[in-house]
């Protein structure tokens, strides 16, 4: 039967495929739209496949935080290029992911990747994206804080996507947490900036602590410091490095005359109560993915095989 320029116009802006692939599917199809959708799926989901082995290492990070500031969610998307990541079509997927992700009951990619979403499996439909977009991309991680009681979340994006954090905090009553919310951005602002390794000395592993110990008394020792007085400096560089690696004894960025855990006690106290930090997650994009590296003019070889 004849396809029209309107169908085949339909079919590209429900689907996103290039024109002569939706009007041979609407040939395949007869006509029928939702099975000529069915068909590019398919196609679709066979050139996926073939970008599976690619290393996406670029990408984006996205934040969500709930309207009532109860729950944050933090999601890492990859693609190959930091071309295609700019892409109007993959801001829109990392959209529509980062609020799949906010209301899907899943703590894992695995269990992702098997929920629904526009009537078909999340693997699937990542499949089609893959198509549709000519990359391999993939959801890498995700995490979420939420508060229950009194308590208040917030989170902050770095540098269009390259860094995302989300910081969580309880209080002694709801006022306060109105109070700290907008300081808690601001909070998220410092630890995607000074990259704090652990919340608070509690949270130090005691492994870590013995370990700065020996290097510390390496040092002293390498100096020609006497056993007697190494004893008497080694706790104050522990005291240091407690400072210099825990969000809440770190010099707050935006003033540097008092901790992070000075100005959440200000800033709680004016607004008659207390809060605590009770958590944070700071994600880098690419952190830990190892890039693969080709010559240019091999890859291009290799693509016109």
């Amino acid at each position: 039967m004849a396809i029209t320029a309107a169908q085949v116009k339909e079919l590209r802006e429900r689907t996103g495929a290039g024109m002569m692939d939706c009007k041979k599917a609407l040939q395949e199809a007869n006509g029928d739209m939702d099975k000529a959708i069915e068909i590019l799926r398919k196609k679709g989901i066979a050139k996926a496949a073939k970008k599976a082995n690619r290393v996406a290492s670029e990408g984006t990070i996205a934040v969500e935080v709930s309207p009532d500031y109860k729950c944050a969610t933090i999601v890492e998307v990859n693609s190959e290029t930091d071309f295609v990541a700019q892409n109007e079509n993959f801001k829109a997927l990392v959209e529509k992911v980062k609020g799949h992700v906010a209301t899907a009951s899943v703590e894992s990619v695995e269990e992702l990747y098997q929920t629904t979403i526009d009537n078909a499996t999340f693997e699937e439909y990542m499949k089609a994206e893959i198509a549709k977009i000519g990359e391999n991309i993939v959801v890498r991680r995700f995490d979420r804080l939420c508060v229950e009681g009194p308590g208040v979340v917030n989170g902050y994006l770095h540098m269009g996507g390259k860094i995302g954090v989300i910081v969580a905090a309880t209080c002694d009553k709801e006022e306060v947490c109105d109070a700290i919310k907008d300081f808690l951005k601001d909070v998220a602002m410092h630890i995607a900036a000074m990259n704090p390794k652990y919340l608070d000395a509690s949270s130090i592993p005691a492994e870590v602590i013995e370990k700065e110990k020996e290097i510390a008394a390496a040092q002293l020792e390498k100096e020609g410091k006497p056993a007697n007085i190494i004893e008497k400096i080694i706790p104050g560089k522990i005291k240091k490095f407690i400072e210099e690696n825990t969000l809440l004894g770190q010099k707050f960025v935006k003033d540097d005359k008092k901790s992070v855990e000075q100005v959440l006690n200000e800033v709680a106290k004016a607004a008659g109560g207390s809060a605590k930090i009770v958590g944070f997650i700071r994600y880098e994009l690419g952190e830990g993915i190892e890039k693969k590296e080709e010559d240019f003019a091999a890859e291009v070889a290799a693509q016109m095989k």
